[in-house]
């Protein structure tokens, strides 16, 4: 296959159907349609099935594409370098991060980093749990971070740092709160739950059980900043990360850790044949700083 027969394929298969990767590839469909089938004549192999007026990819093409990721990956980086060359800039550090440490400690290391390297570029975007794998097997980005580690996809990951809970209050409702807040402290007063699964919610779930005790959830937010706005408002408490805390407060809003504290490692994570650069071992370094710091 040659380099804009392997383009297309991965257009299609990433789009799942001819007008939709004639769209990202600004080429017309017929164009499309030529190269591909072009392609499956070069190998020998029919790559999709047509099933509901979408392409599905065989077999074949599954195997295929984990190559393919890689040489289109390195093409757009190619690209990237070559632009960066022309405009006189440096590197480019692709970083995604769970949303609580988006408000916070990622801007925060980057104008840190930035203030050192300016001639480095930044890819930031947010992502949840659940979309860390995919990203990075989709070369969206190059390093997450994340509260969590998939255990059985192939990546590797360093601790840069460590999390706590906390309760997120208006100062209103606890006037004389303590250093550290007990969960059974809470039990009188109304909550925003933002426990819908992943690492931070099974943690806190578990101490609710061990302790026993219930909390007066009044309204459910799938995410902790929208949680923490709806403290804000006068709806109730929540128990939040304190990195959505820290970048949630403001006059009236107050925020305790636990007692007994429950404490989480915050990681990158990566595939396994894509370590961190130098440079990007550089940010890690400053980020975890950072979040020691917060």
């Amino acid at each position: 296959m040659n380099l804009r027969q392997i383009e297309v394929f991965h257009a299609v298969y990433l789009h799942g159907t001819v007008s939709a990767a004639a769209r990202a590839l600004n080429v017309s469909q017929p164009s499309v349609t030529k190269v591909l089938r072009h392609a499956e004549r070069t190998i020998g192999l029919p790559l999709f099935e047509r099933a509901k007026g979408r392409l599905v990819p065989t077999q074949d093409a599954h195997t295929l594409f984990a190559e393919v990721s890689d040489v289109t990956d390195r093409v757009r980086v190619l690209r990237q370098v070559c632009q960066n060359m022309k405009h006189g800039r440096g590197s480019l550090l692709r970083v995604s991060a769970l949303p609580s440490l988006g408000l916070g400690a990622i801007p925060e290391a980057v104008v840190q980093f930035m203030n050192r390297h300016g001639d480095v570029l930044f890819d930031l975007q947010t992502l949840h749990h659940d979309e860390m794998v995919r990203k990075l097997f989709e070369r969206e980005t190059d390093i997450a971070i994340s509260f969590e580690v998939p255990l059985t996809a192939p990546v590797a990951h360093q601790v840069i740092g460590e999390g706590e809970l906390v309760v997120l209050y208006r100062e209103e409702d606890i006037p004389d709160a303590p250093a550290r807040i007990h969960l059974a402290e809470l039990r009188s007063h109304k909550f925003i739950s933002p426990l819908q699964g992943g690492p931070i919610g099974r943690r806190l779930s578990s101490e609710l059980s061990r302790l026993d005790v219930e909390l007066d959830e009044v309204i459910s937010a799938r995410t902790y900043y929208v949680a923490a706005a709806l403290v804000r408002a006068g709806i109730g408490m929540a128990i939040v990360d304190n990195f959505t805390a820290q970048a949630s407060l403001s006059p009236g809003l107050a925020s305790r850790p636990l007692q007994p504290a429950i404490t989480f490692d915050v990681n990158a994570v990566y595939l396994q044949n894509r370590p961190p650069s130098r440079m990007t071992s550089e940010f890690l370094d400053l980020l975890g700083s950072v979040i020691e710091k917060l």
